[in-house]
């Protein structure tokens, strides 16, 4: 239960502000089907995460269980500075839109993933956890927890958010999970 609370809890919280979010904004101001953009985003996440997961537990398994402690710690480490800086979105990707609103997002969602924050996380968070279901099905909550509101209320944009201290927080959050592998 914890893998999935602390999963979903910090995948939340690192995804406000970030690119996913503000290609969220984008599709829901490009597309009506507000269903279709939500099961895009659904699918493309659990694919991303299961298989960023799949590393996570994968490398755990190539290493030194205390090496890959420390490994971990220090990545999370990282995670919290990285968080620190802002997203962008690059461009509107509107050659995706021809797609219509479900394939453009899940493709669209699964591209803006990788290398993704998130996706980060979700390698780390299994390597520490070694529990998958749990991991993703927690990651992929935070995903949504963070983007669907967004679909529905598209006109309320990110800039409306004290992201400064939802970006410290989070890299607070990051750094005690960083401490907590140390620890544990």
């Amino acid at each position: 239960m914890e893998a999935l609370f602390i999963s979903a809890f910090s995948v939340a919280i690192a995804e406000i502000g970030d690119k996913t979010q503000l290609l969220a904004l984008l599709l829901a101001a490009r597309f009506s089907n507000r269903t279709a953009i939500i099961s895009g985003m659904l699918v493309a996440t659990v694919m991303n995460h299961f298989l960023a997961a799949i590393v996570g537990e994968w490398i755990s398994g190539w290493f030194n269980p205390l090496y890959v402690k420390y490994i971990i710690a220090l990545s999370f480490f990282g995670v919290a500075a990285w968080i620190l800086i802002p997203d962008k979105l690059e461009s509107e990707e509107s050659k995706w839109y021809r797609y219509g609103p479900f394939l453009a997002t899940l493709l669209l969602f699964f591209i803006a993933e990788m290398g993704d924050k998130t996706q980060v996380a979700t390698v780390l968070l299994a390597a520490k956890y070694q529990q998958l279901a749990p991991v993703i099905t927690g990651t992929t909550i935070g995903v949504l927890l963070a983007n669907v509101p967004v679909v529905f209320i598209g006109h309320f944009s990110a800039e409306k958010l004290p992201l400064k201290w939802i970006r410290i927080s989070c890299a607070c959050l990051f750094t005690i999970i960083g401490i907590s592998t140390l620890l544990i």
